[in-house]
């Protein structure tokens, strides 16, 4: 049998597990998401998620092993991340996967979860193999970076401000769509007009974003519209708020493979789930990520732990997680 591989991803309010082959087949990919639990609070509680993942990250870890068909003895290592991301959330997988690994000796791999992300590329059925731009949009992260081998990437642009899944979020918040916003904000922009309202692009120098520009110039056009007149545009302006996310994006991409020379690009994370998105990386030649592996999940991070290094037993209490890069 194939050298096998579990990932565990516990970062934000995904609880999620998953079992791949070191050759990167997909074995099983569970995902418990946490998004009702939190919707009564308009995002994500760091403490209630921490304490929903000590509830759900040992009936998750099961399920992907059954489905995957195989037992703990079956598994090599054991990637799990360690940061970035909430550090309550981080330290439950990581503090499971460390007795996990100690009590059935298999090898530990912590894991970056920025890493991960660009990870998920590499994945089966139709593995991408570097060298390629990758965009990586997501609700905490916003980045460009220059994947040149399996292991790492070089950051060559960033936010200033927001993410852009995170302004989505606010954005959808902003038209009282509820939580998760981006979905929402995506599945209501179909209805719209994107041609409506002009929101501004932000000019930054460089390969950077900014994004809280035009989140300020869609709280200004619906403050000035009467409850029932907001009711009747939420469609235009929810269209025409995304096409200036989607545009900032994609002209950052355009002109990063302009000054890269990188002929090949991709793009992962939550935000590369977006139907306008998805639909301008085609006309550009560029690859999303497989829908399943967009969001938070555990076959991405088992998928990094392929080419990380694991560490010793002796070592194991010096692995702590962190909140940011």
């Amino acid at each position: 049998m194939s050298e096998l591989v579990l990932g565990l991803e516990t970062s934000c309010d995904e609880t999620a597990a998953a079992v791949i082959t070191r050759e990167g087949e997909v074995l099983s990919n569970v995902i418990s998401s946490q998004a009702e639990l939190h919707a009564r609070y308009g995002g994500v509680v760091p403490e209630v998620a921490s304490r929903r993942h000590l509830e759900l990250v040992e009936p998750v870890v099961s399920e992907a092993l059954s489905e995957a068909g195989v037992a703990l003895g079956d598994v090599d290592a054991v990637g799990v991340t360690q940061g970035p991301g909430l550090v309550g959330a981080l330290l439950v997988g990581l503090s499971y996967a460390k007795g996990l690994c100690w009590g059935s000796g298999r090898r530990l791999v912590p894991v970056d979860h920025l890493q991960g992300h660009v990870a998920s590329l590499f994945l089966g059925p139709d593995p991408l193999e570097p060298p390629f731009l990758c965009l990586l949009a997501s609700g905490g992260h916003t980045l460009l970076g220059l994947a040149h081998e399996h292991a790492s990437f070089e950051v060559v642009g960033g936010t200033l401000d927001d993410a852009a899944g995170e302004a989505f979020d606010k954005g959808a918040r902003l038209l009282g769509l509820g939580y998760p916003g981006g979905p929402a904000l995506d599945r209501l922009a179909v209805e719209g007009d994107p041609a409506a309202y002009a929101f501004p692009i932000a000019r930054v120098d460089g390969l950077d974003f900014s994004f809280s520009g035009v989140k300020t110039a869609l709280l200004y056009a619906a403050r000035e519209l009467s409850e029932a007149e907001l009711d009747e545009a939420r469609a235009d302006l929810a269209a025409s708020y995304q096409r200036a996310i989607v545009n900032a994006l994609l002209r950052r991409i355009e002109q990063a493979v302009e000054e890269t020379g990188m002929k090949t690009v991709a793009v992962v994370g939550g935000v590369a789930a977006n139907s306008a998105l998805r639909a301008g990386l085609e006309a550009l030649g560029a690859r999303a990520a497989p829908l399943a592996l967009c969001t938070d999940n555990g076959a991405m991070i088992a998928s990094a732990a392929r080419y990380a290094p694991d560490v010793g037993k002796a070592d194991y209490l010096a692995v702590d997680a962190y909140p940011s890069r």
